[in-house]
């Protein structure tokens, strides 16, 4: 019996199985998936029946997902871990660079160098990384969708290294489409605003040291950096992801989309 066209044969060690790119995530791969925004995406793919598995430094505190635990700058480290998750899922459809480091908040002339190539080695040779290792194992309808910023697509006065990766993160993501679109595979981008959390908590309370204002204010400045005035939700960004690695943007590659009331500015 042939199968339909739109369903795909790929070989997982001796087996043949069946896919339906139609169908959305069947195994995904998270970086960062433990807390945050990685845990909220995790909890929505796993709810809608995908097998996940995470790449962190700690553990995820959710039952029935696989993880391995991994710095994704350590190119040791991450062949142990996507090859553990192709193992556990037998394959991989879904890929989504999560994992990011906030690093310093500091105007350019205090910019400390040992933080910023960090910044650089987690959140760019990282997902370089990890996508480089998990693609070879993915087929035609398959996924990568990279978790990037407001931050990387205007100015982000005193976050010069964050402000850098996420930039360049959007420039992988365009490449990254043209590249793999003929073999089926769409890459695409989101990029939240502020969203509510311990990360934007200390996000505020290092720009309020450093500008010598209260975390109130800087706050309130961040909530105004939108049309809509708000801070979004970890669950909103899960949603783009499921869309994104979904049957209603099958043909949508190359995009970045942003989850965040509509970002004017982020000076404060």
């Amino acid at each position: 019996m042939v199968a339909p066209s739109h369903l795909l044969q790929i070989s997982v060690s001796s087996t043949t199985q069946t896919i339906d790119p139609r169908a959305g995530a069947r195994s995904a791969i998270v970086t960062g998936g433990s807390t945050g925004i990685g845990a909220a995406i995790v909890a929505r793919l796993a709810a809608d029946g995908a097998a996940v598995h995470v790449i962190d430094t700690v553990p995820p505190t959710m039952p029935d997902v696989s993880s391995t635990r991994a710095d994704i700058s350590d190119e040791a480290a991450v062949r142990v871990a996507v090859a553990e998750a192709v193992s556990v899922m037998g394959g991989v459809d879904t890929l989504v660079n999560n994992v990011g480091i906030a690093g310093q908040t500091s105007s350019v002339e205090d910019v400390d160098i040992a933080d910023l190539r960090r910044v650089l080695d987690v959140n760019i040779a990282g997902t370089v990384l990890v996508t480089k290792l998990t693609t070879s194992h993915m087929a035609r309808g398959a996924s990568v969708i990279n978790i990037v910023s407001s931050a990387g697509l205007m100015g982000y006065p005193r976050r010069s290294a964050y402000a850098a990766s996420k930039w360049a993160i959007v420039g992988l993501t365009k490449t990254w489409a043209m590249e793999l679109g003929p073999r089926g595979i769409r890459v695409n981008a989101v990029a939240p605003g502020s969203v509510e959390g311990d990360r934007i908590d200390r996000v505020i309370a290092a720009e309020a040291e450093v500008t010598d204002r209260s975390p109130g204010d800087v706050r309130q400045d961040y909530e105004g950096q939108t049309s809509m005035g708000v801070f979004v939700e970890s669950e909103e960004i899960a949603g783009a992801v499921v869309f994104l690695a979904g049957p209603d943007a099958i043909n949508v590659s190359g995009q970045v989309l942003s989850v965040d009331g509509h970002t004017e500015t982020l000076r404060i």
